[in-house]
């Protein structure tokens, strides 16, 4: 399939030009305009590189990609890897804000439906754009954990608020700068991806539970179900790279 024709379907479905964001969403290394198999992965890397070339890639589709805040130089890293992605024609495609935030196949609504809770209201204020979501369930706290670690793992948690939780609230990755607005908004468990120190007593003060996945577990799912997405609409060949941080 032509490459451009790939963009322009991932544009639109994922609305990547409505959001605000430091990362440059869209296509951001152009290769082979002959498409026949895309890899996905969380994080775009040498590792992820070589793994997509390995597996007979013409494209690279990731959450984080490689140009934030735009370019001032390409030296050093940068320049390594813009090396590495033209000199084997591989396409790299990036879908941070935009794949977080989407009500079908985000990282969030995807976390919400996987303990089986419908997305209802739009959460977490990023630059005046809401990117996660939040959703009503009948739950006791060590219900929701348990079907969490059966899918993701070991998983960290802050138990300050009630044994009963009513309004789950989901932001992937860095979540914990959205501890004080979970509690404006009536949320009782608060979802994100990293464990961060400052996290502990704004949790604490303000009685709220939050289960942590890991940074890396929390941006699998959107970029999963994305994937699933572009094998049925595009025709194409696709395969997840599971490359963890364990972070």
């Amino acid at each position: 399939m032509d490459l451009k024709l790939i963009e322009g379907f991932l544009d639109e479905y994922l609305k990547v030009h409505d959001f605000p964001d430091a990362s440059t969403n869209g296509l951001q290394v152009e290769g082979s305009h002959d498409v026949e198999k895309i890899a996905f992965a969380v994080d775009a890397s040498m590792q992820s590189f070589t793994y997509a070339l390995e597996c007979e890639a013409e494209m690279l589709i990731v959450h984080h990609g490689i140009i934030w805040n735009g370019v001032d130089r390409v030296t050093g890293l940068m320049k390594e890897r813009l090396k590495f992605l033209l000199e084997n024609e591989l396409s790299l495609y990036a879908a941070h804000i935009p794949l977080d935030a989407h009500p079908e196949i985000g990282n969030n609504a995807m976390i919400l439906r996987y303990i089986g809770i419908e997305p209802e209201d739009r959460f977490g204020d990023y630059k005046g754009t809401k990117i996660g979501y939040a959703g009503y369930a009948n739950s006791e706290f060590e219900e929701i954990l348990e079907i969490l670690e059966d899918r993701f793992g070991e998983v960290g948690y802050m138990k300050f608020g009630d044994d009963y939780v009513e309004k789950i609230a989901v932001i992937s990755g860095r979540g914990a700068g959205y501890i004080e607005e979970a509690k404006k908004e009536g949320v009782d468990l608060l979802i994100t991806g990293e464990i961060e120190h400052t996290a502990y007593h704004a949790a604490k003060d303000c009685a709220m539970n939050i289960i942590y996945l890991g940074h890396y577990n929390s941006e699998t799912p959107g970029v999963k179900a994305l994937m699933n997405v572009a094998g049925d609409k595009l025709g194409v060949d696709v395969e997840f790279l599971d490359i963890p941080t364990d972070l």
